[in-house]
């Protein structure tokens, strides 16, 4: 290795970091921030962007001495969460970088945080969003802070460790979005154990799936500790949580154990679940023993641990020793106060060259004179291959001999070749490369037939050379041809890399086929949902029906030559993807569809059209959400769609469903109603009529009938459903009176006819349906429709009936015109006052308006005659509680009306506030109405008044007054009298 330069250096960052607060004893950093704990109860942050610090004391107003027991900021910076112990017990802290003071979590009282786990992805500078807190009683917490509103938004309990009730010492948390919630993956650890809990949707209801499930946990033994180690254990306890961080995303972890350090990849997009559907994102794991960093001498376990993307930086005593995560070798040793990391990945290519992972080698490669010692490294290893075939095949082992072909050297040596040609030798870039892909994909094969394990096996030589297959196609997508290489892949049966190959290509068309294939519906519309995706074009390759086979054995330059040349032959032709592919997508699944189809803005829903019948075409349950009425709704109600084959279409599925509610208002419904001498509807109304005769839809169809004009057939058809659709569809003819005679005609023919009673009260059923009729019909024009027995005294009776009801309507008309002599000596009924009096004073009281001098008055046809406030108030103290309740009601109204025509003619009646009053008209009827629909004295009210007592209950304490009683009954005596 290169020991030019150092990879890791130790710099002095501050030298008085606490300030005399105490001593440290816990520190957390995050974005160029560094917060410290002191042994007094202070925490002091240090922002080395800006150069600043400021210092905050947690132990105000608590007794006795206070330590902060831990301290955690945000990766941003910007929020801190702290612990205070002390005789008090324990309190919990956040403070805001913008803050002065800190805000206590009172809802943790008691709690002693030992570990906090951020949502990188979700948190923002204003708001902490979701956060786990870990207890030192093993309980986990969920917790947002929100800046602005000074104090924590919710507190609520998440899980607990009920088998063993253990400290959480570490949490970790990865969240990715998914098409169908966010996905959570939780990592905690205790001294013994590391526990991962993984889920869609909120953090509670991911936490509280493992109610009913087993959770999934690594158990490493706590080892036995040193005297030394003894003595640190308050202060280091031995088990810690690291996540690597590469651009925003974790890609491996590393818990520093009692047993040593456990680590691994984490894969977030693994698609091998649990049988229990947890997803199984931990690859890779290893467990490097402490016993590796000691070199013969007593194994002493670090104290505290950083991960870097390819080092663990471990604290042992006062040293730092930097260990590489890949070889588990000691490259460093420190003395720390400081650590900074200087290229790191310096020498990761030898050591990935020395495991004969050579792809990664190469991809960690700084210079051609690196990648030169890896390609002759590989060449080496060929060569030796060679050498061991050329042994086999001279003992006559033709089978081993072929085994052990020089290909992979040919390979290596085309692939060093690629390096050495210049941009110009285009053709001969693509012939090498085009060979060097046939090389690996033999090799793949020959790895398959010698393994038959080699595809679950995830450590194989045989996902080594996948991987390394995938990285040559991405770094050669520009120069290998197109149409050859996708068709060597497919006559490979590398499925996988055809897809991959195309989607570097961006030939989207393939990657969504297969998918679709694989039933991954979801997947296939995320392809679509790329804006490189064209709507209406897309190139489509087109293969020849024939071509040479493959084998093992093809792999002469002048055969791939050929190879080239032959596939050339294709037809490059434009389809519509969205299109082609939405018959399928919708029926894998028609929600997510769907949903796709009204979220793009560019669609044209009539090419959709072919993709909705065929799923509209197969059963659905009767409750189930209709998707494709749905997204018809949407164009139609939302976009405004005009096109007849959308109207039609959902019309059509109206039809088919068992309730016409939805058929009937779509057909009522004016869509052209916003356009200046637009149509009110764009579906074919002959089609319609068809499509609900066919469905037996009838009401619709008389409204299809009515909307054609074809009024006589609406008509027909609405009397054998219900007469009173069809007298409706009568009286909407207006401008042709000569039809809707017609159309009345039918009506009452179909009536008269379907009426089973008696002939007298047929004959009375028809005249009642004449007046329905406003006088259109006469009774002439219905008699043809009675049968020929009906008697015309039936008909006399029943024209006197009609001209005795025509007397009665006179005879109420004349009643306006009635009039009644009053003698001035008349007197009101109740008050005894002329009726005739001055009525000054309560002229204007009651509502009315006095003529003259004169107070208002009633007069009755029996002779009584009553001032108007007296009848009120005489019918209201002996009417019933609720009808005096209204015609005092209606009594106020009036006077207020009257006051509001005072007010607006300033003392005198105009001719506008007379105009104006027409209200207090309609109130002044309805007063009479209830006060003078009789005589008081002759009427109802009077002889309701019979049964009442003469002597009323309220009256009862003045008749016990008048009551006589006898006094002093002893002292009185009788004497007999003769008789």
């Amino acid at each position: 290795m290169d020991q030019g330069r150092e990879v890791f250096t130790v710099d002095l960052l501050e030298r008085y970091a606490t300030k005399g607060r105490g001593v440290i004893t816990c520190m957390a950093a995050g974005n160029d921030v560094i917060v410290i704990g002191t042994s007094k109860g202070w925490i002091i942050r240090h922002d080395f962007g800006v150069g600043d610090s400021n210092d905050i004391d947690l132990s105000a107003g608590r007794p006795g001495e206070q330590s902060i027991h831990r301290v955690f900021v945000d990766p941003g910076g910007s929020h801190c969460i702290a612990t205070v112990v002390g005789s008090g017990g324990a309190d919990t802290f956040y403070t805001h970088a913008k803050w002065t003071k800190p805000r206590v979590l009172s809802r943790l009282k008691g709690l002693v945080v030992n570990a906090v786990a951020w949502n990188r992805q979700q948190i923002t500078e204003a708001s902490t969003r979701e956060v786990i807190l870990g207890t030192e009683n093993g309980q986990l917490y969920e917790i947002s802070v929100d800046e602005k509103e000074k104090r924590e938004k919710y507190i609520k309990p998440l899980f607990e460790l009920a088998e063993l009730p253990e400290a959480i010492m570490g949490l970790q948390m990865e969240t990715a979005i998914m098409s169908n919630g966010s996905r959570y993956y939780v990592m905690a650890v205790t001294p013994t154990r590391l526990y991962s809990f993984t889920g869609i949707g909120t953090l509670e209801t991911v936490f509280a799936s493992y109610l009913n499930r087993a959770v999934h946990f690594m158990e490493l033994p706590v080892m036995v500790l040193s005297e030394y180690e003894v003595l640190l254990l308050p202060f280091y306890p031995f088990s810690d949580l690291h996540f690597f961080i590469k651009q925003r995303r974790a890609i491996h972890f590393a818990w520093l154990s009692g047993a040593g350090i456990y680590h691994g990849s984490l894969n977030f997009g693994a698609q091998h679940s649990s049988p229990n559907g947890d997803q199984n994102f931990v690859e890779n794991k290893a467990l490097l023993d402490y016993a590796k960093l000691s070199n013969g001498a007593e194994v002493v376990k670090p104290s505290s641990m950083a991960v870097s993307e390819f080092h663990f930086l471990l604290l042992i005593g006062n040293k730092v020793k930097v260990v590489n995560r890949i070889s588990e070798q000691i490259i460093e040793e420190l003395q720390f106060d400081q650590v900074s990391v200087n290229d790191e990945g310096r020498d990761m290519w030898k050591v990935y060259l020395d495991m004969k992972e050579y792809a990664a080698a190469l991809a960690n490669s700084r210079d051609p004179l690196q990648r030169d010692q890896v390609y002759l490294v590989q060449v080496l290893s060929s060569l030796h291959l060679v050498c061991q075939a050329e042994a086999a095949f001279s003992s006559r082992d033709f089978l081993r001999a072929a085994s052990f072909y020089a290909k992979d050297a040919l390979r290596t040596f085309l692939l060093r070749k690629l390096d050495n040609l210049s941009k110009d030798d285009k053709c001969q870039i693509t012939m090498i490369s085009t060979w060097a892909t046939e090389l690996y994909l033999d090799k793949i094969n020959r790895l398959l037939l010698e393994d038959d394990t080699a595809l679950v096996n995830r450590n194989s030589e045989y996902q080594s050379i996948i991987k390394e297959f995938r990285a040559f196609l991405s770094d050669c997508k520009d120069v290998l041809d197109e149409v050859t290489t996708m068709r060597l892949l497919e006559s490979y049966g590398r499925v996988e890399e055809l897809v991959y190959f195309a989607s570097l290509k961006e030939q989207h068309e393939i990657v969504i086929h297969y998918y679709i294939q694989q039933g991954e519906a979801k997947k296939a519309l995320e392809v679509l949902r790329k804006p490189a995706v064209p709507i209406d074009l897309q190139v489509k390759i087109k293969f020849p029906m024939s071509f040479p086979s493959h084998s093992a054995g093809w792999l002469a330059g002048p055969c791939i030559i050929f190879f080239i040349f032959y596939v050339t032959e294709f037809l490059i032709q434009f389809s519509p993807v969205q299109y082609k592919f939405a018959p399928d997508l919708i029926t894998l699944d028609a929600y997510e569809t769907v949903e796709f189809w009204m979220a793009s803005n560019n669609l044209n829903p009539r090419k959709l059209i072919p993709a909705m019948m065929r799923y509209s075409s197969e059963p659905h349950a009767k409750n189930e959400t209709h998707e494709v009425i749905k997204y018809l709704e949407f164009c139609i109600h939302n976009l405004h769609n005009e096109d007849p084959g959308i109207h039609n279409l959902l019309l059509s599925l109206y039809a088919k469903q068992e309730d016409d509610s939805s058929l009937l208002r779509f057909l009522q419904c004016k869509f052209g109603k916003g356009q200046e001498n637009g149509p009110d509807f764009f579906y074919d109304p002959k089609y319609a009529l068809r499509l609900c005769l066919k469905e037996k839809r009838m009401r619709a169809c008389v409204h299809i009938y009515s909307m054609m004009s074809m009024h006589e057939e609406a008509v027909a058809l609405a009397l054998q459903i219900d007469p009173e659709l069809a007298m409706a569809e009568a009286d909407k003819v207006e401008d042709d009176e000569d039809l809707r005679k017609k159309l009345w005609l039918m009506v009452a023919k179909h009536v008269i006819e379907q009426e089973k009673g008696t002939k007298r009260e047929n004959i009375r059923k028809a005249i009642a349906f004449l007046k329905e009729t406003d006088g259109l019909l006469k009774i002439e024009d219905i008699l043809p429709f009675f049968p020929d027995f009906a008697l015309i005294d039936d008909f006399k009776e029943m024209n006197d009936a009609t001209h005795g009801a025509d007397n009665i309507r006179n005879d109420i008309s004349a009643l306006a015109q009635r009039y009644v002599v009053i003698d001035r000596d008349e007197d009101c009924g109740v008050c005894r006052r002329k009726i005739l009096a001055i009525g000054g004073d309560y002229r204007m009281a009651s509502g009315y308006t006095a003529v003259g001098s004169m107070a208002p008055f009633y007069v009755f046809p029996c002779g009584h005659a009553f001032h108007s406030h007296c009848l009120i108030a005489h019918v209201t103290r002996c009417t019933n509680e609720s009808q005096a309740e209204y015609i005092l009601d209606l009594q106020k109204q009036l006077t207020l009306l009257g006051s509001e025509v005072r007010r607006e003619s300033n003392g005198g009646l105009t001719n506008e506030a007379i105009t104006s009053v027409s209200p207090a008209d309609k109130l002044r009827s309805q007063l009479d109405d209830a006060v003078a629909s009789e005589c008081p004295f002759c009427g109802e009210l009077m002889i309701r008044e019979i049964s009442l007592p003469f002597i009323m209950p309220e009256e009862a304490q003045q008749v016990a007054s008048w009551e006589i009683r006898p006094q002093n009954l002893g002292n009185q005596r009788s004497f007999s009298l003769p008789v």
